[in-house]
């Protein structure tokens, strides 16, 4: 078994992985962190199951018990900064990120092993309050190649071809609140989907 793990630097480690320490600051966090809890979140369910996480989602929902993608309530005001500097970031138009996923991860939640669904292409995420680890893998033989990269307050990171395609990756289970904001592009097949509702 193959194991890495990323500095803090730029530089990414497999291809299409991008990460930035300290992609905004203290003040602004801190308003993404009071808007995201007067969201209306939600806890996310998957079939029959419920987790940990309260979630919303903007823009375009994925329905994980029906498989059902759908329109969802507009991108609200106050994310359009910070999806425009996320675009900027992932080296995208701002009007490719159309859907927003806010998060909020209490003591003992994270997100199990997947990969995004392939309606979605693009993926920007800035992670507030605590530092998370976030990890990947993909099969290599009889078991893993495998990634882990530490999520600073503040960060953000992209995903994209080889990373976003070929590993899955999970969030390890929070000891204190987290936080994020994720953007995600919509993939040949989820403009399909688009045109022919």
């Amino acid at each position: 078994m193959k194991t890495a793990t990323a500095d803090l630097f730029d530089t990414p480690h497999v291809s299409g992985l991008d990460y930035r320490d300290t992609f905004i600051g203290e003040v602004e966090e801190r308003a993404l962190i009071a808007h995201i809890d007067d969201a209306g979140l939600s806890p996310f369910r998957f079939q029959q199951w419920t987790g940990k996480r309260l979630t919303h989602s903007f823009g375009w929902s994925y329905d994980f018990e029906t498989g059902r993608f759908a329109p969802a309530d507009p991108i609200p005001a106050w994310l359009e900064r910070i999806k425009a500097a996320a675009a900027s970031f992932a080296g995208l138009c701002p009007a490719d990120l159309v859907q927003a996923l806010i998060i909020r991860y209490d003591p003992g939640a994270g997100i199990g092993w997947h990969k995004d669904r392939p309606v979605f292409e693009h993926v920007v995420g800035i992670s507030l309050g605590s530092e998370a680890a976030m990890r990947f893998r993909r099969r290599a033989g009889k078991g893993f190649e495998r990634l882990s990269v530490p999520l600073a307050p503040r960060s953000v990171y992209h995903l994209s071809g080889e990373i976003r395609h070929e590993w899955e990756h999970s969030i390890v289970p929070m000891a204190e609140p987290r936080w994020s904001v994720t953007f995600r592009s919509l993939s040949d097949k989820g403009q399909m989907v688009v045109r022919t509702r």
